[in-house]
């Protein structure tokens, strides 16, 4: 299939590049001529501007959005409901709220124009590990649209499926699933990441007591204990693989100041179970964490920035440390 991506920021431009390598044909457009201009260079169609984007699509247009949520995102979907034709699909793959996708769809159905969110997990690794994907809107637009995510989606590689899933949705098993109707794909996102969040804290909680063990008379080997549990652990996974990388590349964590910033997912996710009335202690408290963490910086947390820096290649802002900044 031919897609046309918007944003060739860290994720948008390697998912133009895994879909250029799984066959499909990309259309390129993003405000800074420089990365279209990359990723033109590795056989990409370039575009200098939304119209002449537009253009060099085959109809019906697939467009793909790896955009900033909030404002941008939605400045750059009351542009293409202008500027598209009824039939056309436009595919919000960044993470934008959910409510923000209802009203997407409601822009551009007014316009015959199909909406999809995709929320899109992977960070700057998926384009060799692929990405794990998250669809809602319309079951039909999904499936249609099931070439593009089969090709960024992992595949299930080596992982096999749980037992005891027959009759379960096969999809699920690839890496990628038709979640429900508009907001779908970003409510099951935001809950990931509010997840994510709960993890990461674990993780930097258990790590900084292992690193201030001195009273105890010891003092642990950081980086050979993150290979040690990396290997038959209950706790093993990605984050883990993460930590073991920034310790081993520095054991000290001197390169991270441990100002933890926040998407705004986990916020989200905290905000929606506060109106579920849903208790989630652990992610409301992560989220908690990262707030403080902009006032005084711990070891754990200098390892949550390091996670984050590893999966997402998420840089420190070095903002005043007064708590004010929204991350």
């Amino acid at each position: 299939m031919q897609v046309g991506m918007i944003g060739l920021g860290r994720m948008g431009a390697n998912m133009a590049r895994r879909l250029m390598r799984g066959g499909h044909s990309c259309v390129a457009y993003d405000r800074d001529p420089a990365k279209v201009s990359e990723v033109a260079g590795e056989g990409a169609q370039g575009a200098s501007s939304l119209a002449e984007f537009i253009r060099k699509l085959d109809k019906p247009r697939v467009i793909w959005i790896m955009l900033p949520a909030g404002e941008i995102t939605r400045g750059a979907i009351a542009e293409l409901a202008g500027s598209l034709e009824p039939g056309d699909i436009v595919i919000d793959g960044g993470n934008s709220h959910y409510k923000d996708d209802v009203i997407s769809r409601q822009t551009l159905a007014s316009h015959a124009i199909e909406f999809i969110d995709c929320g899109t997990s992977g960070g700057v690794w998926g384009a060799e590990r692929g990405y794990c994907l998250m669809i809602g809107g319309k079951k039909e637009t999904a499936e249609y649209l099931s070439p593009i995510f089969r090709t960024l989606a992992p595949g299930q590689g080596s992982t096999p499926p749980t037992p005891g899933r027959e009759g379960f949705n096969k999809t699920a098993e690839e890496g990628y699933l038709y979640c429900g109707p508009a907001g779908a794909g970003h409510f099951v996102k935001m809950v990931h990441n509010g997840i994510e969040y709960g993890i990461m804290q674990s993780l930097a909680e258990g790590f900084d007591l292992l690193h201030n063990s001195g009273q105890f008379g010891y003092e642990f080997p950081l980086v050979d204990i993150a290979e040690l549990w990396r290997r038959g652990s209950v706790v093993s996974g990605w984050l883990l693989d993460l930590s073991a990388i920034a310790l081993t590349k520095s054991p000290d964590l001197a390169t991270f100041e441990g100002s933890v910033a926040d998407s705004g997912e986990g916020r989200w996710t905290v905000q929606a179970a506060v109106e579920a009335a849903v208790p989630c202690p652990v992610l409301t408290v992560s989220l908690y964490a990262r707030f403080r963490s902009r006032v005084a910086h711990t070891f754990g947390e200098k390892l949550l920035s390091a996670m984050r820096f590893g999966f997402g290649g998420h840089v420190e802002s070095h903002k005043p440390k007064d708590g004010s900044s929204a991350g």
